[in-house]
């Protein structure tokens, strides 16, 4: 008798794509729950590359931009900002993380540091109003009185971290 778990889709290709969304062999899961539990079970490998982790269970899987995107951004300038993100955990913005990459996408680093997370446009917009632009064409964020720096980010410099 076959054990619960990933043997149903183990044979498709399971990915997560820059729009936040999960997919199986190129169709969208559209379920709230699966695409929560993927989510809460990304794990990373030494090489760089990623897999789901339930349980006893591992399916490789292919992150196309970063293994988390920002859905939402709650606060506001005067007092800091609150990022949930697509494991629908919360922690706080780390505003020196901040960088735009292609296509002026923002990123921040989660997870402690040790992940990217790509902002989604709704949680992008929230943002706006504290980014401004120097006379040199520099990004900077300002939240709580303070001004920082927005990096540039490289392609290779979000798939590194």
């Amino acid at each position: 008798m076959p054990r619960a778990g990933f043997y149903a889709v183990e044979s498709g290709k399971i990915s997560f794509r820059r729009d936040g969304n999960w997919y199986t062999d190129e169709e969208r899961i559209d379920n709230p729950r699966i695409a929560l539990l993927f989510s809460r079970s990304i794990s990373r490998n030494p090489d760089g590359s990623y897999f789901l982790q339930i349980g006893d269970e591992r399916a490789p899987i292919t992150v196309e931009d970063t293994p988390y995107v920002v859905k939402s951004v709650e606060g506001d300038a005067r007092n800091g900002f609150t990022v949930l993100l697509n494991d629908d955990s919360r922690e706080p913005l780390d505003a020196s993380s901040l960088e735009v990459g292609a296509d002026n996408v923002l990123y921040c680093r989660v997870k402690n540091g040790r992940f990217q997370a790509r902002f989604l446009r709704p949680a992008y917009y929230h943002l706006s109003e504290c980014l401004d632009m120097d006379n040199e064409g520099n990004f900077f964020f300002t939240v709580a009185g303070k001004r920082y720096p927005v990096g540039r980010a490289q392609p290779a410099d979000i798939a590194a971290k």
